[in-house]
């Protein structure tokens, strides 16, 4: 998993409420357990104006023009906008995966479903959670504001508006660590590799007869 850096990028506006991971990533995509290829199908049924399937060649699918991730002005988005109960439905860790590899590193909203909510934050995604006015406010400033920015500014905690208004953020602080360390659980159980290889040997050596081969 990469280090989270501070960063600033586009905003895209998904302004619907109770977006479920199969919006995010339908099911039909799911037959994959690879972490990358899915930013292609990342809102199939709003992005295109046919039915998706897994392999399909999406350049040649005729694109929904009203949909927000392709419009030109939020082309190369980093962050997504979006309402309360973002990523509610089933626990399908593949929803994270296509956003990630969309190339959105942080959604913010007024709430966000659990199992969603930990599943990110394992995948090298920041949620940040700020008051429906807030929400409403940034809604409002990037409709009015083609090509808006915010800047994103983890270790701090705090979003800063392209006017200057910093906007504090809560994280949780092992969460934090592990994204500044781009520490996914497999990083982190490595970083006791070596302790891990002692206790190995040590019980190799105490009981050996559970370590002989049969003939």
């Amino acid at each position: 998993m990469k280090k989270f850096e501070r960063f600033e990028g586009v905003v895209a506006p998904l302004d619907r409420a109770n977006v479920d991971t199969d919006l995010i990533i339908p099911k039909q995509f799911l037959k994959s357990i690879k972490r990358t290829g899915f930013g292609v199908n990342l809102f199939d049924e709003l992005r295109y104006l046919d039915e998706g399937q897994p392999g399909q060649d999406c350049s040649q699918r005729p694109l929904n023009p009203d949909f927000v991730l392709n419009q030109s002005r939020y082309q190369n988005a980093e962050v997504l906008l979006a309402r309360r109960n973002f990523g509610c439905g089933s626990s399908r860790e593949h929803a994270p995966w296509a956003l990630e590899d969309f190339g959105f590193k942080v959604v913010i909203a007024p709430s966000f479903a659990d199992i969603f909510y930990n599943n990110s934050f394992k995948n090298g995604i920041l949620l940040i959670t700020f008051p429906e006015d807030v929400v409403d406010r940034i809604f409002a400033e990037v409709a009015a504001n083609e090509g808006y920015q915010l800047e994103v500014d983890l270790e701090h905690q705090r979003v800063i508006t392209p006017s200057g208004e910093i906007l504090e953020f809560e994280v949780d602080e092992f969460r934090k660590h592990c994204l500044l360390e781009g520490l996914d659980d497999i990083g982190l159980t490595l970083k006791d590799e070596d302790a891990i290889r002692a206790f190995e040997q040590k019980h190799k050596a105490a009981r050996p007869w559970l370590f002989r081969q049969s003939a």
